[in-house]
This record gives C-alpha cells, sequence and structure tokens, in this order.
C-alpha cells in the first residue's frame, strides 16, 4: 500500500512539472526551465551545461512568489532591433536581438525569461492588487556544474565604495557570509566566462553575491535603512534596518539578473548585455549630452609649478587648469574637493569666484563640473542644481553614497532625473550601482565603484595584475573612472605611496593605453597640467584620444595577464595593450582595418622601461589589414597608438 501510494504520488508530480526551452538567436546557448516545487532552470552554451538547477523565489507581503507555482499561459516572443546609443560606450550601434519567454503564473506574477547571443537573463513582474507591497526577500542561486574558479570582488560590508580586489578563488571556499559586489566573473572551462549581474534596477536593492561553501552563489541584498547615522559630512551609516529589503509598487517589472556568457576572455569586454536589458531613456532631447575629457585637480594635490601665483583652490589656479584644458582641446576642468565651505554646496570659499571661471572656460570652450558629497547635495538638491545651471556649470560628481539599499538607489535616480531637466551630466562616485544606469539615464557620463588611480596615493594595491583584471570583471557593468593618467612612473622595486605627488605603477605607455581599453565617456586627465606640459609626446596622444566609440574589438585577451583592445572613432582607429608583471610580446593582426593604408603612431615601452617606468619610444609607420605587428611589453608595460587613414 506504501509502494502503491508512492508510485502515485510520483506519477502526479511527473504530471505536474512543465518543461520549456528557450534558445538564442543564434542557437548556441539553451534556457532550459522546469516547473515543478518551484522555477528551475538550467543553462547551456553548445551542448555543454553552464548552470544546472539554478532557482529563484520573490517574496512580497510574506507570499513566496514562486513556490508550488501554477503556470497559468506562457508567450514567446522574439525581438531585433538596431538601438544607436546617446553616449557609445563600446559601439556606434547595437543589434537588440532576443528571444523571450513569458511564464504568466496563478497570483499575478509573471518570470520572463531572455536569451541573446551575449547571455540569458530572468526577472520577476507583478500585478498584485495592492498599490504597495513589502518585499521581503529575493532568492536568486545560481548553481553551477562543477566547483568552478570565480574572480570574486569580496566585501567588508553592505556599506562600501565598491572598489574591491576581484579575488580568483574555488567557489567551495566562499562562505555564505563572504558577500560581494559585482560581477562575480566564472572560468568554466574551455576558455568560457560566466559574468554574474543585474540590470535595469530602479525603485530596488542593488544585488549583490554571496558563497553557499558549495558549487553555488546565491543572491543578498542589503536590507531597507530604517535609522542612519551621519558622523562627517559624507559618511551616512545604517544603524538600523528592517526585515525587508523594499517596500515598492504592487504592480510593477523588478531588476534582471544577468548571466553575461563570453567563448573567450576578449567577449567579455564586448559583451553588451547589460546596457541593452536597461530601459530605454525618457529623455526626448540629448543634443546637450557631451562627454569628453577633463582636467582633474584632486590626484595630483594641484601641485603646479612654473606659475606665477600659490596654487592652491583659488581662481587663478583654475584658470591655469582651463588654460591648459583649451590648448589641449580638453573640454571640461573638475573642480573636486574644498571648493565650497563645508557642508553647503551653495557658497564657495572666499578665494574661489565662480562665475568668473565659467565665463573665463566660456571663452575658451572649456566648462567646469563641480564635486559634491552625496548628503550635502541631498540636503540641498534643488537649490544646488538650479544655482548651478544658472552659474552655467555643465555637470556635477557626485560622491561618498557608499550604499546601494532601495533608499540609496532612488537617490541616485532622483539626481539624475533633476539633472537631467538643467541639462548637467553626472558622474557618481563612492558606488557602484550607478554603472548600471546608462541607457535610462545617458547624462550618466562615467561611474567609479572601482579601486583606481586614486589608491596609489596612499596604497601599493594598483598593481599591473589588478588594472589588467579590471576590463574583464568590473568594466562588465559599464563605463568605469578609474582615472588615468599618471605622468610620474615606476617600476614594481620604485614604486612608492606619496599623497601629494602620487606615481603609479608600470610604465607611462600603460597609462596612455588605459585610454583605449578603461571605458570612461567622461575620462580623466589625472595629473598635473605641470607634468602634462612636460610631456609634448604624451600629450599628442592623450589631447587625440576619443572617450567615446563607434567599434570595439579585443583581439588578444587573458584575464589577470594581457590584454589588447582596438577601437575606432570615425576612421581612426585606436590601440591599448597592458600586460602584469610578465613582459610579453603579443602578436596581433590588423584585419579589422578597412582597406587602404594607415599612418600608425605608436608609443611603446622603451628598452629600459622595466627600470625606469616613464621610458618610452615614439614611432611611425604604415600599415594596412593585411600587416602583423608584434606589441613588445615591459614588466608592468603597455603599448597605445593612433591609427589614421593615409
Amino acid at each position: 500500500m506504501k509502494l502503491l501510494s508512492f508510485l502515485l504520488l510520483f506519477v502526479a508530480q511527473l504530471s505536474a512539472q512543465s518543461s520549456y526551452n528557450l534558445h538564442s538567436p543564434d542557437g548556441n546557448i539553451d534556457v532550459r526551465i522546469r516547473v515543478s516545487d518551484r522555477v528551475r532552470y538550467d543553462v547551456a552554451l553548445r551542448g555543454n551545461l553552464l548552470l544546472q538547477d539554478a532557482t529563484m523565489l520573490l517574496t512580497a507581503d510574506g507570499k513566496t512568489l514562486g513556490a508550488q507555482p501554477q503556470v497559468t499561459s506562457t508567450k514567446p516572443s522574439t525581438h531585433d532591433e538596431a538601438i544607436a546609443p546617446v553616449v557609445r560606450l563600446k559601439f556606434a550601434k547595437l543589434r537588440d536581438n532576443y528571444n523571450e519567454l513569458r511564464l504568466n503564473f496563478d497570483g499575478n506574477y509573471a518570470i520572463v525569461f531572455r536569451a541573446y547571443d551575449h547571455g540569458v537573463a530572468y526577472r520577476f513582474e507583478t500585478s498584485l492588487p495592492q498599490l504597495e507591497v513589502t518585499i521581503n526577500g529575493e532568492e536568486a542561486l545560481f548553481n553551477f556544474p562543477s566547483d568552478y574558479k570565480v574572480f570574486y570582488p569580496a566585501e567588508d560590508s553592505f556599506y562600501s565604495h565598491n572598489e574591491r580586489f576581484y579575488t580568483p578563488v574555488l567557489m567551495h571556499e566562499i562562505s555564505p557570509h563572504a558577500n560581494a559586489s559585482l560581477p562575480a566573473v566564472v572560468s568554466a572551462g574551455d576558455n568560457v566566462k560566466i559574468a554574474l549581474a543585474e540590470s535595469d534596477i530602479t525603485d530596488y536593492p542593488g544585488l549583490w553575491l554571496s558563497g553557499t561553501y558549495g558549487q553555488a552563489l546565491a543572491a543578498t541584498f542589503p536590507k531597507y535603512p530604517l535609522k542612519v547615522q551621519q558622523t562627517s559630512d559624507r559618511d551616512v551609516k545604517v544603524v538600523e534596518a528592517a526585515d525587508y529589503i523594499a517596500k515598492t509598487k504592487g504592480t510593477r517589472t523588478f531588476p534582471w539578473r544577468v548571466i553575461g556568457i563570453a567563448v573567450n576572455d576578449g567577449d567579455l569586454l564586448t559583451n553588451p548585455i547589460v546596457y541593452l536589458l536597461q530601459r530605454p531613456t525618457e529623455l526626448t532631447d540629448t543634443s546637450w549630452i557631451h562627454p569628453g575629457k577633463v582636467a582633474w585637480d584632486w590626484w595630483n594635490a594641484n601641485n603646479l609649478y612654473g606659475v606665477d601665483f600659490k596654487a592652491g583652490i583659488n581662481t587663478p589656479t583654475y584658470k591655469h587648469y582651463i588654460d591648459f584644458a583649451s590648448k589641449y582641446g580638453v573640454p571640461y576642468i573638475i573642480l573636486d574637493e574644498g571648493w565650497y565651505k563645508l557642508g553647503n554646496v551653495l557658497e564657495p570659499v572666499p578665494d574661489l569666484n565662480i562665475p568668473e571661471l565659467v565665463a573665463y572656460g566660456k571663452e575658451k570652450n572649456v566648462g567646469i563640473i563641480l564635486w559634491v558629497t552625496w548628503k550635502s547635495l541631498e540636503d540641498q538638491l534643488i537649490p544646488a542644481l538650479d544655482q548651478y545651471q544658472k552659474w552655467g556649470i555643465k555637470g556635477i560628481k557626485d560622491d561618498f553614497m557608499q550604499r546601494d539599499d532601495q533608499i540609496m538607489v532612488n537617490y541616485l535616480e532622483r539626481v539624475l532625473r533633476e539633472s537631467a531637466k538643467r541639462h548637467l551630466l553626472v558622474d557618481f562616485h563612492g558606488i557602484q550601482r550607478s554603472s548600471m544606469m546608462t541607457r535610462t539615464w545617458p547624462n550618466l557620463v562615467s561611474t567609479e565603484g572601482v579601486r583606481g588611480n586614486e589608491w596609489n596615493k596612499w596604497s601599493a594595491d594598483i598593481t599591473p595584475t589588478h588594472t589588467v583584471t579590471l576590463p574583464f570583471t568590473r568594466m562588465f557593468l559599464g563605463p568605469m573612472d578609474f582615472t588615468p593618467g599618471a605622468m610620474r612612473n615606476a617600476s614594481k622595486r620604485n614604486f612608492a605611496a606619496a599623497f601629494e605627488q602620487p606615481m603609479s605603477q608600470g610604465t607611462r605607455c600603460r597609462q596612455l593605453a588605459m585610454y583605449v581599453i578603461y571605458e570612461s565617456p567622461l575620462q580623466m586627465l589625472s595629473d598635473s597640467p605641470s607634468n602634462y606640459l612636460r610631456e609634448p609626446d604624451a600629450m599628442e596622444f592623450l589631447s587625440a584620444v576619443p572617450t567615446t566609440w563607434d567599434d570595439t574589438r579585443a583581439p588578444v585577451a587573458k584575464i589577470g595577464e594581457y590584454v589588447v583592445v582596438a577601437r575606432r572613432s570615425g576612421n581612426d582607429w585606436y590601440l591599448g595593450a597592458m600586460t602584469d608583471w610578465t613582459s610579453r610580446d603579443l602578436a596581433i593582426d590588423l584585419s579589422f582595418l578597412p582597406p587602404g593604408q594607415f599612418i600608425l603612431t605608436s608609443w611603446e615601452d622603451g628598452p629600459n622601461a622595466d627600470r625606469a617606468a616613464s621610458d618610452y619610444k615614439k614611432m611611425t609607420t604604415t600599415v594596412d589589414n593585411k600587416t602583423k605587428l608584434t606589441l613588445k611589453l615591459a614588466a608592468g608595460g603597455g603599448y597605445a597608438a593612433r591609427l589614421s587613414p593615409r
């Protein structure tokens, strides 16, 4: 009798289970979805399993959506559209091509799966009768078929600038208490990489990851803040949190959970899935959004020399920055920390005349961007943005958020919305989450959340290994304000942290290469104008290199070891290459060039760059699309080149 009951139960479970298949447009990626006690799915690439028995749940007002689900209807669809990004990170045009399967469930919710040639994504959608619901939690379990190595940006807490190392560890070594920001990049064998991320985040906390001591990574989220404590103009910590993660509308779409797939390491640099999954912008006029390079004061501590005034936070200093920017066609300068009286972003310090600087910059075609701490800006948001618009400021650099709970995510969108109304560009620092908002808000021209060049001022963390890992990890999410451009360069044994006269690890040509490899439509020139004026060869490259791109290739790449990137702007191509502390000869061909001859002007590591890291040689030659190059990179070295039609 017990056996009969068991068989009847087994047959009933089988009959209740439904299976669905979804394929990428090119047929290489399969998503196998099973609906039984919950929704489970596998992801396969060319028949090889990448994810196995992954699951998801969403709990709203105590009811778990996805548990014991009952499918009421399904809707498959296909989408194929060419889009032109307002701000071109990788390409002038993107193909938004995917197959979609919508599973509608009893209980007024749906789970939507999409399969691109670049990966897979899913999200919940709800049409609950309540105007507002409490989201108690969300489960997303990314289960893998093997104990893969993962480049894991482990964090100390949810209170973070998200400036982490992407350290390779085996998955089973990661504790359930070891949270990480995004993305986690998994090495799945046969050179395949899987990047776990999210997209289209609004009115919801950011996705973080944690370990399981097994072959899975799990989603985790910062709780909804109930009480915060402000300890300075910039530090506002959550000291009491709710037992839920969000309060939100009952009818809405939730953020996409993204599984980016790269057949080889270089494909991580060209994969556009995070951008494609974002909501299209609602801005109708974007003609005022102009990316470009910006001369930056803070990293070099205003260390000017050869001038006839005392350098500091004063009007003559920033007029000098404007003169420098104008000389080299740099469209912006930033006034960073110290330009306003502490806590009041409306009142400049006495030695600064903002209207005079704006007028001086306008004469020289140089705009001004103002740095602010987020809390001081929030306290005066509308009056401040109105004043900046009245002054003629071009943008803001908003800093020190250090959180991505629901309240902070909503703050980011509020700043972007109000800034757009006043034609102000935005560069968010002190947070990573905003990098996944750039399609929706194209006035968001860059964002930090990266352990960048600033760390050279106080640590030895910014090694060639770290900087050749970032293009495959952090940059997968979106623009990355690393702030390159150091003209004081050091070998491994000669580097020393120096706050007011910082240097970089690796060669001069490595710093130049970053302008091609690292994506940031608002790209900093971090060093002192006085140092740049001594380096006309470097400025020949830095004045010409664009910050947005019509085409991108990554022909030679291995995460954490070396990378070569080719990008096109108009008819010109640019090359950038970097290696870790291992000197290398990297062979590439120029088959991506169109027919015809090109003048290749290159900046290459000099013969003594392994010891004198500023050593370089500038070369000029003629090439075409049949040319093969060997790039000779010193330890910690780099290579930069411009290719112009002859």
